[in-house]
């Protein structure tokens, strides 16, 4: 095709848009809509997994050492822990800070401990698992590798608290996942069914244009154009109003941080982090839905 033909039925497809604008405008909004039923599933859907990540963070193994580590047992412990599979962090915690940590937590902490010369608690080992699904496991290997030779009296583990939380974390993948499809089948449906009704109010005129020979490749370029551009202006708005609404409702949420932290959650996803990448897949996906759903729905009326 030459240029001067494509750039025809470029300009052809920009012209119905105003010239159809009623039906343009229809399926700009149920584009809209459709993409900002997905796109506030999804960010929530992101920040459900930021908080869940944000508690298994939290998650500590703590591992008592013997009164008569050595410190370069204790050395030669930090380097093999350091290296054991799904530890992610190790920290030496003294039985002397330990002390003083819990002397912080009363006020007459003088008069009630007067009678300890020196910490009655043991040198510890406060580790963080990579994955909780299999603390366990790891536990069981560090206390194999370990309890042997004397270094370990006791180790402590929330297994009960990481079986919930991998439990949870695979039931929020499950429903978000199918929430995000759902929506997704709906609106390609919502906007199938609304850019069909598009192009068969101007039926007759496809009908004329292929009586007269024109091609379905040279019919179908203008339709394709307008979806094209109604889905990018519709992802362009969609991306808008979620900066507004997320930064609005993150607002009223971070009202109750506290709450949040309390409950041992992480902070939200600040907007300015990722609204590029929204935007782009806003606009993207719009173009898609609104290029596609014009496409196909002139199949049909191409048949005479």
């Amino acid at each position: 095709m030459r240029i001067s033909s494509m750039k025809y039925l470029v300009g052809q497809g920009v012209r119905n848009i105003w010239t159809n604008r009623i039906m343009s405008f229809a399926s700009f909004c149920v584009l809209t809509v459709s993409l900002l039923l997905v796109g506030f599933s999804v960010l929530a859907t992101m920040n459900i997994n930021r908080f869940v990540s944000g508690i298994e963070n939290r998650n500590e193994v703590i591992i008592y050492l013997d009164d008569n580590i050595s410190d370069e047992a204790i050395a030669e412990m930090e380097g093999i822990l350091n290296q054991t599979e799904n530890v992610s962090s190790v920290v030496f915690y003294s039985k002397e800070q330990a002390w003083e940590d819990e002397k912080a937590k009363y006020d007459n902490a003088d008069e009630i401990f007067a009678y300890f010369e020196e910490s009655p608690l043991p040198d510890a080992f406060r580790i963080r698992i990579s994955d909780v699904s299999v603390m366990k496991r790891t536990v069981t290997a560090i206390d194999a590798k370990f309890a042997p030779v004397g270094y370990i009296i006791d180790i402590k583990s929330p297994d009960d608290f990481a079986s919930i939380l991998t439990s949870l974390k695979s039931t929020i993948a499950i429903i978000s996942t199918a929430i995000i499809v759902a929506l997704a089948i709906v609106s390609m449906v919502i906007i199938s069914n609304s850019t069909r009704a598009s192009v068969f109010a101007r039926s007759r005129e496809i009908n004329i244009m292929k009586y007269v020979g024109a091609t379905n490749t040279f019919i179908r370029i203008p339709f394709f154009v307008e979806g094209m551009l109604t889905g990018a202006v519709a992802g362009l708005v969609s991306s808008l109003a979620t900066w507004l609404v997320y930064e609005n409702v993150i607002e009223i949420f971070q009202q109750e941080g506290d709450l949040w932290k309390a409950l041992g959650m992480g902070e939200f996803i600040p907007y300015s982090t990722i609204w590029l990448q929204v935007s782009l897949a806003y606009i993207v996906i719009g173009i898609l839905f609104g290029a596609i759903g014009t496409a196909a729905s002139t199949r049909k009326h191409l048949k005479v």
